[in-house]
């Protein structure tokens, strides 16, 4: 017969168990919408074999002179993928027998949900025009189109009409991250490229939000908490505008005061570089940019001290800060902080995530000649 005291240990263990049970099938989830996207998908079809490796020469070129790619390619990614993804109805989500698999990569898929739009995964961010998505307000400053063009033309020269712009754009985003220091993940593809784009579509919200409208936003996307708090780990790469923390340095909530969530370090830091507009030199731009982890930023490394700084309230923005505020979410920042490899493979599963949102897959769409144009209105004269 089990004592008190051994009887709750017991208990304990079968908890802790069971909690990381369910995150681990959460993990291994993607959303419905991939059920139609395979491993080696062009060499199946043997339309493309050698796209990868087409794909992976470029962005090293690239990366040689601009480490700043990955930091842009990721950014337009999420661009791409978290517009336009507005439900009907939650999705369906299978949970795979872990004796028919032997990776989480070959998941097959429930039946896909009811949808409003069918827009997500669909390269509709580089298309060109008056009204398009890039065009949104929320899009100004994207960068990394002129990668996506070169990397179109090489793929073009060798598979012609086989590959999507919007796998390349998965596969460009998998390889820069990976040269930064990220796992290099595997990607399912066979995604087709949208017809159309609309700056209107756009709803990403600012980086200014508060972590509950962030998080928010997500699950109306398809993807989850633990999704949110590992794919903001991205801040360890790139910047953010001075416009958009001036009011935690000076007025938070209209206080006049700053965020007191922030340290005394960070805060005397960001004030140097984002002087109030009373205080700012004539010889100073309007508006700077300020890395939004200033060590990995500057080295352009993917590590896991953006975690660390959220833990010790040094982060940029007040959605990073805010992780603290809920439970979940503060436990995976106390794990990623904790553990880099940890970070690193949740990071490969979440982005994957992302990167299968609404995806557009066998006759849907496209296989665009050029990804800054639909083939209708294609104005180099091919034939479509």
């Amino acid at each position: 017969m089990m004592k008190g005291g051994e009887g709750f240990k017991l208990i304990a263990i079968s908890v802790v168990m069971a909690l990381y049970v369910g995150r681990m099938q959460a993990a291994v989830t993607l959303p419905a919408d991939a059920k139609l996207l395979k491993r080696h998908f062009y060499k199946k079809l043997n339309t493309c074999a050698n796209v990868e490796p087409f794909v992976k020469h470029q962005v090293k070129l690239w990366w040689g002179h601009d480490k700043t790619i990955t930091a842009k390619l990721l950014k337009l990614l999420y661009a791409d993928c978290m517009v336009n993804c507005l439900l009907l109805a939650r999705p369906a989500m299978h949970q795979a027998n872990r004796n028919e698999i032997q990776t989480w990569l070959d998941l097959e898929f429930s039946q896909v949900m009811t949808e409003l739009f069918i827009m997500g995964c669909d390269a509709s961010i580089l298309l060109d025009g008056p009204d398009t998505e890039k065009k949104a307000s929320q899009n100004i400053g994207l960068a990394g189109f002129v990668l996506i063009d070169k990397i179109k033309t090489v793929v073009e020269a060798r598979c012609p009409r086989a590959v999507s712009c919007a796998d390349i754009l998965n596969l460009a985003a998998r390889d820069a991250l990976h040269l930064a220091g990220a796992p290099s993940y595997p990607v399912l593809l066979g995604r087709r490229d949208g017809v159309d784009s609309k700056a209107a579509w756009v709803d990403l919200p600012l980086p200014s939000i508060s972590w509950e409208k962030g998080l928010a936003f997500f699950q109306s996307k398809g993807l989850d908490a633990q999704d949110y708090a590992t794919l903001l780990g991205s801040h360890n790469l790139g910047k953010t505008h001075c416009a958009f923390i001036y009011d935690r340095l000076y007025n938070f909530k209209k206080t006049r005061k700053p965020d007191p969530s922030m340290s005394k370090s960070i805060l005397d830091k960001l004030r140097q570089h984002c002087p109030s507009k009373n205080n700012r030199p004539t010889s100073k731009p309007k508006d700077e940019t300020v890395f939004l982890t200033e060590k990995n930023g500057a080295n352009y490394r993917f590590t896991n001290t953006y975690y660390s700084n959220v833990l010790s309230h040094d982060s940029v923005l007040r959605v990073d800060q805010e992780l603290l505020y809920n439970y979940n979410t503060s436990q995976l920042v106390l794990e990623y902080a904790g553990s880099l490899e940890q970070f690193r493979k949740q990071f490969a599963l979440s982005i994957n995530r992302m990167g299968s949102l609404k995806v557009l897959t066998g006759k849907q769409g496209e296989i665009r000649r050029n990804c800054r144009f639909t083939n209708n209105n294609n104005p180099y004269n091919y034939i479509n």
